[in-house]
């Protein structure tokens, strides 16, 4: 019983009862007044010597009071309809043998307020434009004033009407009763029909999000049903694919640190064990390169732990108006040397006044030095990398750009990804040696924390060009 479904079907189920079991009851009841007034007037002439007495008793008053003890008992009449109404017995017959009967009065003076009523049910109200239309209207006979308005009516007990006329009403609450039943079956069946087709993609779904819970992180669901079921089936398969990628650059991500941390612990294991074989000598050269190892397994593990903090928004900045010419060159100064020995032209190529902008000037400090050191890797013997700067708005534009080898447009998207490579045989020969593989990952979170961003433009042959901004003071 709780399932949704089944609640739905009952919903739409008792709404539909109440529709019909109200409609059923107004029908009956105005179908039986509506009926009994139609006998009425379809078979009486309410003219005649009853009208004339009320009209003499409103010229001997001169209104309608007390018009009650003329009418306190209805209104006697006689003919072959009569039999129909209450009240009638043998001995209650006309000289000529039809039968007489009793109807209920209403009365309304010349405004239509009703001033007597035999049901005392009317009484101080005004009469409505049905009743008025139905009314005889009682004239005064010598200029045709309206002085009041009569209302007969057969009395409300369905036991008196006669055979026929019962019958009919009979007949009528029968069909009520069937149309109901019938309306109800129908929307029972409905409702359940509905209700299916509505919970149905809901079922779906939890069994989707069960076979994500047991690792199944690629499954989708068919967007259907209502616009707001339809809206959820879109969210859950948006969640799964950005799980599924997640999942997927984890794996990634898993793999690349354990082949990273694979190459310098493989390096120090070798030279260690040849130095314990006595193959290699203990002297300083090789003790610089196991030192230089030790370092880039260090640098590793700070990459590491800044993307963690970035990615958890943990990362700690002092910013402060911050000196862009300083940080420029004193970072030069401290990769002159490399530069150098790379035969690399580094320089710089500023406006003679900066202004100053709102940073940390060592996080700062940290994305050139990363984006530099990735400018010099992939810069030939006899190239050069040049640091510029410029204002853009309301932020400065720092760009370093490089005539290397450049990027291919396709790989472009790719470049700040965790250990991403145009060449994935390219890993640690030659210029690629020492980098973590997460220097411009680093370089973007730090960019992106200072309400900065960072972006690359290459041609392949025509050498690179990274830019990123930071907010004026």
């Amino acid at each position: 019983m709780n399932r949704l479904w089944v609640r739905l079907t009952l919903a739409f189920s008792l709404v539909v009862l109440v529709a019909v079991g109200a409609i059923a009851f107004l029908i009956q009841r105005t179908t039986g007044v509506e009926f009994r007034q139609y006998i009425t007037h379809s078979g009486m002439d309410a003219s005649g010597t009853g009208v004339q007495t009320l009209v003499e008793y409103y010229q001997q008053k001169g209104s309608w009071e007390g018009v009650e003890s003329l009418l306190a008992g209805g209104v006697r009449v006689a003919g072959p309809w009569a039999r129909h109404l209450p009240m009638t017995s043998p001995e209650n017959r006309s000289p000529g043998g039809a039968p007489e009967g009793w109807l209920d009065v209403l009365l309304a003076d010349a405004s239509g307020k009703v001033v007597f009523d035999t049901t005392h049910r009317a009484e101080g109200r005004k009469l409505r434009a049905a009743e008025k239309g139905r009314a005889v209207a009682i004239a005064q006979a010598d200029d045709g004033t309206v002085i009041g308005y009569l209302l007969l009516s057969v009395p409300a007990p369905s036991g008196r009407l006669g055979a026929l006329e019962q019958g009919f009403l009979d007949r009528m609450q029968k069909v009520l009763l069937l149309g109901g039943a019938l309306a109800v079956g129908l929307g029972l069946i409905v409702g359940a029909v509905v209700s299916r087709s509505l919970a149905a993609p809901l079922q779906r779904l939890a069994a989707a999000a069960r076979a994500v819970a047991r690792g199944h992180l690629g499954q989708q669901v068919r967007v259907e049903g209502s616009a707001e079921v339809a809206e959820v089936g879109r969210a859950f398969n948006e969640m799964t694919s950005a799980l599924e990628e997640a999942e997927t650059q984890r794996q990634n991500l898993v793999a690349d640190v354990a082949h990273e941390l694979r190459t310098p612990l493989t390096v120090l294991q070798g030279n260690l064990r040849a130095i314990l074989d006595g193959v290699y000598a203990l002297d300083k050269s090789e003790i610089s390169r196991l030192y230089d190892e030790t370092r880039l397994l260090s640098r590793l593990v700070d990459d590491l732990r800044e993307l963690a903090l970035a990615d958890a928004g943990q990362l700690r900045l002092n910013l402060r108006p911050t000196d862009l010419g300083q940080v420029i060159g004193d970072t030069l100064d401290n990769l002159s040397l490399v530069a150098e020995a790379q035969e690399v032209v580094l320089s710089a190529q500023l406006p003679d006044t900066l202004p100053t902008v709102q940073a940390d000037p060592d996080r700062v400090a940290q994305v050139l030095r990363n984006l530099l050191i990735n400018a010099l890797r992939h810069t030939p013997p006899g190239g050069s990398v040049t640091v510029l700067a410029c204002t853009a708005g309301a932020a400065m534009e720092i760009a370093v750009a490089d005539t290397g080898e450049g990027i291919a447009r396709e790989h472009l998207p790719h470049v700040f990804e965790r250990f991403w490579r145009a060449d994935p045989a390219r890993s640690r020969d030659g210029r690629w040696a020492g980098g973590s593989g997460l220097g411009l990952e680093v370089a973007q979170s730090l960019v992106q924390a200072q309400r900065g961003r960072i972006w690359v433009e290459s041609e392949p042959g025509k050498g690179a060009t990274f830019r990123f901004t930071l907010p004026l003071e």
